[in-house]
């Protein structure tokens, strides 16, 4: 354990306990035979937790004995489809009555951002194991808890995974291997990238309150535009938040792109690319010392405060990090014909629109095929896929008292979390450029100029005015690392987007 996770341990363990109640609960998890069944609750399953259940149930030896959801509808749904299956579980819409369940080993969590690192650190408390969703967290603070969480629990069995599935995929591990191994030269950039169709979440005439019993219940959109009938405990929903009226159309996912829940799709789809850029670059342990971002949220007036297009630029040494975000259609704010490639070889789209690229002296690695700087196809990784085992090795995890592999270490997925909301904090802090201005500030970056003429393409492609629609500049934020704070001109506006407010009865549990 290196000098600055001993010393950010002591300080979290001689926190206040928090969430009331979990003094009075067991510290560490039972052990677990390899023969024995492995115990599971997943906790939030109208989204990803859907994958969760599928993932589980595939798992010889592992039994689902619990839900968690605080919407009423989204539970008698699944409740249903299990008696179908002559699954029996227990129901909970408060987290805390399942945490005392003596009959769980283990949760999943896949609620809404906001709640990730609350549960998360309850759950350690409780003596679970614990498989938490990216991003694991919803600012920075909240995942340095959760590395001082791993520091306690990990030594004594007790389980601590992300949800960076590409992590477990052996055809990710080759190619990163590939790329750090010097073959085709040192890596000198690595590319993020994320073009994925995000269309107006609409724009209500008036918030949603809750009634008298603290729930918010009725009709609703789904993803699709139909109808969605909800039925919520919102103070449950809404923790460790405040309860704040509901401003927007559809209930589910759309609070993505509200800065209270969520963290737009940098840090929703973005922490998946984040991770494998930052893993190409031989994983870091310290983030890095500058970030900028700049954005803006174009093609409609909605309810949504997140960028739909976004362009984020980190300082690793020696070589930096680029991601490049997209939620525009190609052209004409046509959402039918999908978009246009994002990385070219020869003509051809060597980069899947959702993926990574990685750049080094003499080729770069794009997804599951290297090539040489002639555009050559010199190799091609076997078993690449997004992590077909992950969740399997949560339960061997589990089984074997450890982590079967270091890539499942929480760390991954903070850092990935911490650098969207890095760039999160330029970009809130921006003010509108020209584009003559963006140039001016990239002239020394060829990469980010390319890209950046590719990103006002699209932009102009679907009709932006970008002499009347500027887009937001961040300024370049300086960041210790190792104290986990902003310095410099803008520190004490930056800090201020991560020292979020915690409702009473939902601050953060200590683990010890």
């Amino acid at each position: 354990m290196n000098n600055t996770l001993q010393s950010n341990r002591r300080q979290f363990i001689g926190g206040a306990l928090g969430a009331a109640g979990l003094a009075a609960m067991p510290t560490w998890a039972n052990a677990i035979g390899a023969n024995d069944e492995v115990r599971v609750a997943v906790i939030g399953f109208n989204g990803r937790g859907k994958g969760h259940i599928g993932s589980l149930l595939a798992i010889k030896g592992v039994r689902i004995t619990a839900l968690c959801d605080v919407d009423q509808k989204v539970m008698d749904k699944q409740v249903a489809d299990f008696k179908k299956k002559n699954i029996e579980v227990k129901q909970y819409s408060d987290y805390r009555k399942l945490l005392e369940d003596k009959d769980v080993d283990a949760v999943t969590i896949a609620t809404p951002n906001h709640s990730h690192t609350l549960i998360a650190l309850a759950a350690l408390a409780a003596g679970k194991h614990v498989y938490v969703e990216k991003p694991v967290c919803h600012n920075p603070i909240e995942g340095r808890k959760l590395l001082e969480a791993s520091a306690v629990v990990l030594p004594r069995g007790q389980i601590l995974q992300h949800g960076m599935q590409r992590r477990s995929s052996p055809g990710w591990a080759e190619a990163v291997a590939f790329a750090q191994s010097g073959q085709i030269g040192k890596v000198t950039l690595s590319r993020g990238i994320n073009y994925k169709a995000r269309k107006s979440i609409g724009k209500t005439a008036a918030p949603a309150q809750p009634d008298a019993n603290g729930r918010i219940a009725g009709t609703f959109r789904d993803t699709g535009g139909k109808p969605q009938i909800v039925d919520v405990d919102y103070k449950l929903w809404s923790a460790p938040r405040p309860v704040a009226p509901m401003q927007r159309e559809q209930f589910h996912y759309d609070w993505h792109w509200q800065w209270a829940y969520g963290n737009g799709d940098i840090g929703n789809q973005g922490p998946h690319q984040l991770d494998v850029a930052r893993w190409a670059l031989g994983n870091p342990t310290l983030l890095p010392k500058r970030v900028m971002s700049f954005g803006g949220r174009w093609g409609y007036q909605d309810d949504g405060q997140t960028a739909n297009n976004q362009m984020a630029f980190y300082n690793y040494e020696p070589a930096p990090l680029l991601f490049d975000n997209r939620g525009l259609p190609s052209k004409d704010m046509n959402w039918k014909p999908g978009y246009e490639p994002v990385y070219l070889v020869n003509g051809k789209a060597a980069a899947a629109r959702i993926g990574n690229v990685i750049h080094c002296e003499g080729g770069f690695v794009a997804e599951g095929k290297a090539y040489d700087n002639d555009g050559k196809q010199i190799k091609k990784f076997d078993n690449f896929n997004d992590g077909a085992d992950h969740m399997k090795n949560f339960i061997d995890s589990i089984r074997a008292g450890k982590l079967v592999n270091d890539n499942l270490h929480v760390s991954h997925g903070y850092h990935a979390a911490a650098l969207a909301h890095l760039a999160n904090a330029s970009f809130r802090l921006g003010k509108q450029m020209s584009n003559d201005e963006i140039r001016e500030r990239l002239s020394n970056d060829k990469a980010g100029q390319e890209t950046f003429e590719h990103f006002v393409k699209n932009l102009e492609a679907n009709q932006i005015n970008m002499a009347t629609d500027k887009i937001v500049v961040g300024p370049w934020l300086d960041y210790d690392p190792q104290s986990n704070q902003f310095t410099g001109e803008f520190a004490a506006e930056a800090n201020k987007l991560f020292a979020e407010e915690y409702a009473p009865g939902f601050e953060l549990p200590t683990v010890s």
